[in-house]
């Protein structure tokens, strides 16, 4: 049941898609690269994101993070 619940959703959503193209007409690629374009560059700023906090850890000494104090 759960696969054909999977292909429902994909059906309707190309169903979606191929409205929004033919509706689009020649502005169709351009929309797909701003979408394409957006998505890189906010995955590029996580990943910078994620390298300059592991390069200010490993400056200050730590390996990890910082080990649970005693009660």
């Amino acid at each position: 049941m759960k696969t054909f619940l999977y292909f429902v959703l994909f059906m309707f959503l190309a169903a979606v898609v191929i409205l929004l193209a033919a509706m689009l007409g020649d502005l169709g690629a351009w929309y797909f690269a701003w979408l394409i374009g957006t998505a890189m560059i906010v995955l590029v700023a996580a990943a910078g994101a994620a390298l300059l906090d592991t390069q200010e850890e490993q400056a200050a000494g730590r390996s990890g993070p910082a080990p649970p104090r005693p009660l």
